[in-house]
């Protein structure tokens, strides 16, 4: 009898310096199927991952492909055999042609010199066929999308696998119709029988896409499941060890008037190419939400605001005073702080430790003529990796080491130690796990309590509505609008993106 399986791994053991990622971790994979791997970041998924590709050895365990055991050395011994894997950061060469991209390293060849036709006709051919990509093969890779990238990412994996490909966070870039043309190929490459490994924290596409389910917590093996067989919470619950309370009954402005007083204001703010003029006010202790598509200009107004970039009119006041001149460090200067959406490219220092990347934005505050001493950095450091519960063995360790949430969770206690009066979140719980996301909503939350006040970015709309006590809705680089109360609904601030001007009882601009 032939088995369904193309991947068992059992008892998946592999050990860091002073972590154990795996503990006798299990996880199948049948052919035309898709199966969803869950978990907190710092669960272990990433390194199961690494270990199916190759990039790191099990310690010990045992690996079945298509029900012959297995050992594999190296990422590309895990193509030879057949598994593919695209991940997050499209690790592709953005001054090569896409059809460079999906055959470096296999170009076609004639007489000795690559078939430059026919390597176009084949990448063309792909992507078409494939994925109904209907693209220009011959253009660098930088002149597409992140969406298309993502494709071309795609692409090559599939032309190089043989039956198992793992997609590791995909989605996290993609607008809503990229997610089901995505969605639309997997569908298709599962039919002809393709293993999917899936590896996602929306939940709502987990659920829409996935056959089965496991679920990793603190690197050990909680469970498998049929998705259809297993409730939303129950999920939520098996991935962080408690029960789950929904966090959009954690709002705090029904706990706390918001001060009208004006922290920050901009008056006819504007840059070319970046935001059309308009008026911004931040109250002090307010939550204050920038909302819009992508493109509408929410992380633009940010950076105007942070310095890091210059408007070309317009003004900013802060506590009624004109702002002269503003930069990152004047901002840092006068308690402004920022996590970006990039943590990978423009928050963490990769190279540095926990300890070195949290004391950064004080160091900066301070001047580097006023060093900060080794113990008073060490109790800093001590200080936010307990108050916001950073999984490490210590401070010490490289921050690359850490998982995607525990990195947010670093930046975050950078700009904490500068003790700010105002801090700008950008997609601060992007691509991070559902009980990092429930930890970081509670401490913007508590920071509001405690007056300060924060600028919020989020394409998920209703976490834009659980944490903001009002919300500035931005569309095509312009302000169409402000919602508070009641009325701040996803539906009405869809309904604002969509028309472009107010509703009934919206705030006026």
């Amino acid at each position: 009898m032939v088995s369904d399986y193309l991947i068992r791994a059992e008892g998946i053991n592999k050990v860091f310096p002073g972590v154990k990622a795996l503990s006798d971790v299990y996880f199948t994979l049948k052919k035309g199927e898709i199966h969803s791997l869950m978990g907190e970041n710092g669960a272990g998924k990433s390194t199961l991952i690494k270990v199916l590709t190759g990039v790191h050895k099990m310690d010990n365990g045992s690996l079945f492909f298509k029900e012959e055991k297995i050992n594999i050395n190296s990422p590309q011994d895990a193509q030879n055999k057949g598994i593919s894997a695209v991940y997050q950061e499209v690790n592709l060469c953005e001054n090569l042609s896409v059809a460079e991209n999906i055959f470096i390293g296999r170009e076609p060849m004639r007489n000795g010199k690559i078939n430059w036709k026919q390597m176009n006709v084949s990448a063309e051919q792909l992507l078409f066929t494939r994925l109904n990509i209907d693209i220009d093969v011959t253009k660098v890779l930088s002149a597409y999308s992140t969406a298309i990238q993502q494709m071309v990412a795609i692409a090559r994996a599939v032309d190089m696998s043989s039956g198992v490909l793992i997609l590791d966070e995909p989605t996290s870039s993609l607008d809503k119709n990229e997610v089901n043309q995505l969605f639309k190929v997997m569908r298709v490459l599962k039919e002809e029988g393709m293993g999917i490994i899936f590896v996602s924290h929306f939940l709502e596409q987990v659920y829409e896409i996935s056959d089965r389910i496991t679920v990793l917590r603190n690197g050990h093996y909680i469970g498998e499941y049929q998705t259809k067989e297993l409730p939303r919470k129950d999920l939520v619950s098996k991935m962080i060890g408690r029960e789950w309370e929904e966090s959009s009954n954690q709002k705090h402005k029904s706990e706390k008037q918001t001060s009208a007083e004006v922290l920050l204001s901009g008056k006819n703010l504007a840059r070319k190419g970046s935001i059309l003029p308009l008026d911004i006010e931040l109250r002090k202790g307010e939550v204050l939400g920038l909302a819009g598509l992508l493109g509408s200009g929410r992380t633009e107004l940010a950076k105007l605001i942070f310095g890091i970039d210059k408007p070309d009119q317009g003004v900013l006041y802060l506590n009624n005073e004109k702002i002269r001149s503003l930069n990152p460090k004047s901002a840092i200067e006068r308690g402004f702080s920022f996590c970006p959406e990039d943590r990978k490219v423009e928050g963490i220092i990769n190279d540095l430790t926990i300890r070195e990347n949290i004391i950064l934005g004080l160091q900066t505050k301070k001047g580097l003529l006023k060093y900060i001493p080794m113990k008073e950095q060490e109790k800093i450091a001590n200080k936010y990796i307990e108050l916001l519960r950073i999984k490490t063995p210590s401070m010490e360790q490289r921050i690359d080491n850490l998982s995607g949430g525990n990195q947010q969770k670093v930046i975050l206690a950078r700009w904490l130690a500068t003790n700010p009066t105002l801090l700008i979140l950008d997609e601060p719980t992007r691509g991070i796990d559902v009980g990092s996301k429930q930890e970081i909503r509670q401490l913007i939350f508590d920071l509001a309590k405690e007056g300060i006040t924060i600028l919020f970015i989020s394409a998920e709309l209703e976490e834009t509505v659980a944490c903001c006590d009002r919300v500035i809705i931005l569309r095509d680089r312009n302000k169409v609008g402000e919602l508070q109360g009641e009325i701040m609904t996803e539906s009405n601030i869809m309904d604002m993106i969509a028309k472009g001007d107010e509703i009934d009882e919206a705030i006026p601009s």
